[in-house]
């Protein structure tokens, strides 16, 4: 549980900081679509790794990769672009006709290589993630035809990453991981679906998230002898002396492999399953070559050191020896270098190449001489079509270069060396070994060669502590040459450190005890010292020379025999000696090195300032020593005179004489005519070969010309072949997505209640949802034919013009029309977009939008009547909002509420009740309406009185619940009803008192007339109680109502009934009336008042004063008689 907790704390640490942990590369071609969707359907989202795939894709097709990957994994998916920087779990896809690699993190795009044939985008891209991310980098390959990623699953590896293929068995097309597996590098085979368990189970490991060091890792030497023990015993090997990094890492992988995180459980692994011994042997081993590494390096061995091996080789075989060989692409390269020289130079050598290695396996591919097509990118096409055959998918060295190389199993530091060796090649293996056993390597190499012999070694590597051995013919590209110095043997023991304590500190592998090395003596210098003494007194000039005629060494006085030539310093001793010396020296050299017997010029003159000197020539050839090179020994004696030589010398020799004096001029003749006559059979000759050989080349041209056009054809097609298929893949996918939009697309215009009608640039019919033909008289066999031609229902609406419009402008138009049965269209005609700012026909929408109109105009209607209620309603209205805190906050008014309180909902939003009501929580009225906001039940106030700093008044409310936790609170401010109703009740108080004690009588009377009230006056006048007039009318007779003249007073004409009919007062009518109290009459002045409600136009009652006149009425009356009385005399 721990060990989990920690792995997941870090890689959560790994993903907040942003980095990527590790660089997944994976490649897949032909088939690699269903495992790429396999494997990242599997992978996590959260993992800290990066993805970049590499497929091999067509030029000709949009790649739809990363809309098809993107549906079946969460993780992002990018399409590459030059400059984008590698983010953790995101997933990065090639684009086409692009070759993609990495540089510090961030993806580099180029363009395809056209003129290198055969095009390998995974190799590509994993050797340079190789290279940049080193032990980060991990490479996994999918399904595809070909051979690509091999090259880049061995970079993968030697830079120390980790390397997972499919199992064939799962693979549509087995080429790419058939070939990836052949390499014996990878890591893991496993199906697609099961590499991302395994991967993260490979993150976890503590030597890849690095919660364990190497360091503590080196420190345990009990269990590297131990593992070294197990190696020994079983592969016959002993890697005590390699570099402890290169162990240490090999061995890491293993046990990170294998899942095991402690170096003892490793070690007891390894001895439960002895298989396990050979598959480490086999990573130690892991070799990564390739034809022509190092192009550079390659070209300078041919230009420079080649050719001079070759031209100083006659009668002999040119010996090489290519070490570490692997699987043979650097020897077979050597083999062309060599080819390709001797063409240039124009001669033919017995060239042997001797190719070794440690791994028997690797050695046994060698031997077979067959390579993947992969090959093509090391190789021009000329020499891949030169030296190698198609045979099926791979290619098969050519006979003639595989009889030039002898491949063997062979142990550098412990098997015997080759001998008389004129090249050997060690590249990238010394890096690998400590100080011991490169000084051991070297020396077997100065052994090896020839005085002479050329050693290569790789970029990084030296002669060390062996410089004086070897001269440095190009530093850059590591060739040296051997000096021919071969210093004293090395016993076992120089094998061993001469200081064990202070080894031990930089290398903590343990060592066997060895024997102390003691050097002997070096006698080279001690010679050259004696020699300098004698040749002053004791010598005569003499000068040792080489095969290549190459002055080695010149002992004695060489004044008036040698010179040195202007241009370039030259050692050659015809060049250098003078011109009367040049023949005879030439001559007498070369016949010594083909016979090997002594020879003797005498009589040699010639002349020196002046002076004639006669000198005799003696030429000894050196004894025959294994190792070095054929010398011989020139001694120049000068003479007196003519001397005459026996034909043997001093120890009974038999010596050849020669007088060069002798019919010198008639030879020099005879010489001539024999040139003479050569030259011109030569140029005879000459002309023939060079028509056959121009006629040769031709054909050969033609035929490389051909094989080529044909090589690069086939590699065409088969990546032709790769990108159709990869395509295919893509479009079956795409088809089936298709088909499922288009089921899509029907279901959605037959139900989405949206007729719609789709038209081309021609404005002819595309398709159409079933319900177009509501509007539409439209029929399947109407599809292509234009709108024009069918006929509609809608009313003033022209579609072919309206979409014409829209075709022109590229805009949207939008109307309403109706149609023939009075429903409404909501009509939308836009562009057929298929790209941005591209269009390619138009698709009209009608949507009914009937009901939807009606239930709008309701809508609007009601909203409207509902803002009018609220902001002309007599009452105030205040909205609450019950807050997070339980608090009740304004949320708005109506003008009425603002108007009757002053509370303004601009300067008040937002606030509490409690703070704007300061007294109403004291009154309990908060908790009044906090208990509607629990139970819902209104709450009603008939009469509030509520009073503080800013308001005081009467109010009637009502608070009850709204929808979202919000209280409506409706109100009316009765403070001016209640002081109306305080002010009529004292005036009803006046009027009562008033209304009793008048003198005259007051009467009213309803609408009908029937009286319903009456003061005491009105009934002392009338002679009748209340009870007893309330409900009589003025039409009574009753009352035996009398006019002025004492006529009847019909009730129609009574002043009320007048008042009641016509709606106008009536004043100072006199009439009399039946009292029957008094039963008498009395007369009565009456004024009668008609009272209207607001807004009617008829009397709702009416009010009659009455007063008494009866006394006044007869005090007239008397009057009048006494005047009638006075009158009558007159």
């Amino acid at each position: 549980m721990e060990k989990k907790e920690k792995m997941n704390s870090e890689s959560t640490a790994n993903k907040a900081t942003g980095k990527v942990t590790h660089y997944v590369g994976i490649g897949a071609s032909a088939g690699g679509l269903e495992a790429i969707e396999d494997f990242f359907s599997n992978m996590p989202v959260e993992s800290g790794l990066a993805f970049i795939v590499i497929q091999h894709l067509s030029p000709d097709y949009k790649s739809l990769m990363v809309e098809l990957l993107s549906k079946k994994t969460s993780i992002p998916v990018h399409r590459s672009t030059d400059g984008m920087e590698v983010m953790p779990n995101n997933i990065y896809m090639i684009p086409p006709k692009k070759n993609l690699s990495i540089f510090h993190g961030k993806l580099v795009l180029k363009e395809k290589d056209a003129t290198r044939g055969i095009n390998l985008p995974i190799d590509i891209f994993l050797k340079s993630l190789a290279e940049d991310q080193g032990d980060r980098a991990i490479a996994i390959i999918l399904s595809g035809t070909g051979s690509d990623g091999t090259r880049g699953v061995r970079a993968i590896k030697e830079s120390g990453g980790m390397v997972m293929v499919q199992d064939e068995s799962s693979a549509k097309f087995d080429g790419m991981p058939r070939a990836a597996i052949s390499t014996g590098v990878a890591d893991f085979i496993l199906p697609p679906k099961e590499m991302p368990d395994q991967l993260m189970a490979y993150m976890g490991h503590p030597y890849v998230s690095g919660r364990k060091q190497t360091k503590s890792f080196l420190s345990d030497e009990k269990g590297l002898t131990r593992i070294f023990s197990e190696l020994r015993e079983k592969a016959k090997v002993d890697f005590t002396y390699y570099k402890p990094t290169t162990i240490s890492r090999r061995i890491e992988r293993r046990m990170t492999v294998n899942q095991i995180n402690h170096l003892n459980d490793y070690v007891q692994y390894i001895q439960r399953y002895p298989s396990e011994v050979m598959t480490l042997y086999r990573e130690l081993l892991i070799g990564v070559t390739c034809f022509f590494r190092d192009p550079e390096a390659m070209n300078e061995l041919m230009e420079t050191a080649l050719p001079a091996l070759i031209s100083s080789v006659r009668d002999r075989e040119l010996r090489i020896w290519v070490t570490a060989c692997s699987t043979g692409e650097e020897a077979y390269t050597i083999a062309i270098l060599a080819k390709e020289t001797m063409e240039k130079l124009g001669v033919t050598r017995d060239v042997k190449i001797f190719a070794t290695d440690l791994d028997r396996d690797a050695v046994m591919h060698a031997g077979n001489g067959v390579y993947p097509e992969s090959i093509a990118a090391d190789l021009t096409p000329r020499l891949l079509g030169k030296y190698f055959y198609k045979k099926e998918e791979n290619y098969q060295i050519a006979r003639h270069i595989r009889e030039m190389v002898v491949f063997a199993q062979h142990n550098l530091v412990k098997d015997p060396p080759f001998t008389k060796i004129d090249l050997i090649t060690c590249r990238n293996l010394l890096i690998y070994l400590q100080p011991v056993l490169q000084q051991k390597a070297l020396n077997m190499f100065n052994f090896s060669l020839n005085p002479g012999g050329i050693l290569f070694l790789g970029t990084s590597e030296t002669v060390g502590d062996m410089a004086t051995c070897f001269e440095t013919i190009h530093p850059k590209f590591k060739i040296y040459k051997s000096i021919g110095k071969h210093p004293a043997k090395c016993h076992d023991g120089d094998m061993a450190p001469r200081d064990r304590t202070d080894y031990s500190r930089s290398f903590p592998f343990s060592f066997r005890d060895r024997k102390p090395s003691y050097n002997r003596p070096d006698e080279t210098r001690m010679m050259e010292r004696y020699m300098g003494v004698i040749e002053k007194h004791f010598i005569l000039l003499s000068v040792i020379v080489n095969e290549q005629m190459e002055v080695i060494h010149i002992f004695g006085d060489t004044e008036g025999f040698f010179k040195v030539p202007s241009g370039k310093v030259v050692y050659d001793i015809t060049k250098m000696v003078i011109k009367d010396l040049a023949i005879p020296l030439a001559t007498g050299i070369q016949k010594v090195f083909r016979s090997k017997e002594e020879l003797l010029y005498s009589n040699i003159i010639f002349t020196v300032r002046d002076r004639t000197k006669n000198i005799t020539l003696r030429i000894i050839p050196f004894p025959e020593k294994k190792g070095n090179d054929s010398l011989v020994a020139v001694f120049f004696e000068e003479t007196s005179g003519e001397k005459t030589y026996s034909s043997r010398d001093r120890d009974g020799t038999l010596v050849q004489t020669y007088d060069i004096k002798e019919d010198v001029q008639q030879r020099i003749r005879d010489l001539e005519l024999d040139l003479q006559f050569s030259k011109e059979n030569l140029q005879a000759t000459i002309e023939e070969l060079e028509t056959s050989n121009e006629e040769l080349q031709a054909t050969n041209e033609e035929l490389l010309a051909s094989n080529e056009e044909l090589q690069s054809t086939n590699e065409e097609l088969q990546s032709t072949n790769e990108e159709l298929f990869t395509v295919n893949s893509e479009y079956q996918n795409k088809i089936i997505e298709l088909t499922e939009m288009s089921n899509d697309v029907e279901n959605l215009l037959s139900s989405s209640g949206i007729d719609i009608l789709i038209l081309d640039e021609n404005c002819e019919i595309r398709k159409y949802s079933p319900h177009i033909t509501k509007i539409f008289n439209i029929m399947e066999k109407d599809i292509g034919r234009p709108i024009h031609h069918l006929s509609h229902r809608m009313v003033d609406f022209d579609p072919f013009e309206a979409v014409k419009g829209v075709q022109i402008n590229n805009r949207m138009i939008s109307v309403k029309k109706k149609d023939q049965d009075g429903r409404t269209y909501l009509i939308q005609i836009l562009p057929y977009n298929i790209g941005p700012d591209t269009y390619a026909g138009t698709m009209i929408t009608f949507v009914d939008i009937t009901e939807m109109m009606n239930i709008r105009q309701d809508l609007r209607y009601s909203r409207q009547a509902s803002k009018d209620i609220v902001r002309h309603m007599p009452s105030g209205l205040f909205i609450y909002k019950l807050n997070e805190d339980g608090d009740l906050v304004l949320e708005s008014s109506n003008p009425t509420a603002e108007k009757l309180t002053g509370i303004e909902i601009k300067q008040w939003k937002g606030e509490t009740f409690q703070k704007i009501w300061p007294r109403a929580e004291e009154m309990g009225l908060l908790d009044e309406f906090l208990d509607v906001m629990k139970t819902g039940k209104p709450c009603f106030k008939d009469e509030l009185h509520y009073k503080d700093d800013g308001n005081d008044g009467y109010y009637r409310l009502v608070a009850f619940l709204l929808p979202d936790n919000r209280l409506g609170v409706s109100f009316e401010d009765n403070t001016y009803n209640k002081q109306m109703a305080w002010s009529l009740e004292a005036s009803e108080l006046k009027y009562n008192k008033l209304f009793e004690k008048i003198t005259q009588g007051v009467v009213y009377q309803n609408a009908k007339g029937e009286i319903i009230s009456a003061n005491p006056a009105a009934e002392e006048i009338l002679g009748l109680t209340l009870d007893q007039i309330t409900g009589k009318t003025s039409m009574d007779p009753q009352w035996r109502a009398i006019q002025k003249d004492g006529s009847d007073l019909p009730g129609t004409q009574h002043p009320s009934m007048v008042t009641l009919k016509t709606g106008k007062p009536v004043k100072n009518f006199i009439m009399g009336i039946y009292n029957p109290k008094e039963k008498t009459h009395r007369w009565i002045k009456v004024d009668a008042f008609p009272e209207f409600r607001d807004g009617e136009s008829e009397p709702c009652q009416a009010f009659t004063i009455i007063e008494d006149i009866t006394e006044k009425k007869k005090f007239t009356d008397r009057d009048a008689n006494k005047n009638c009385e006075h009158l009558e005399p007159v």
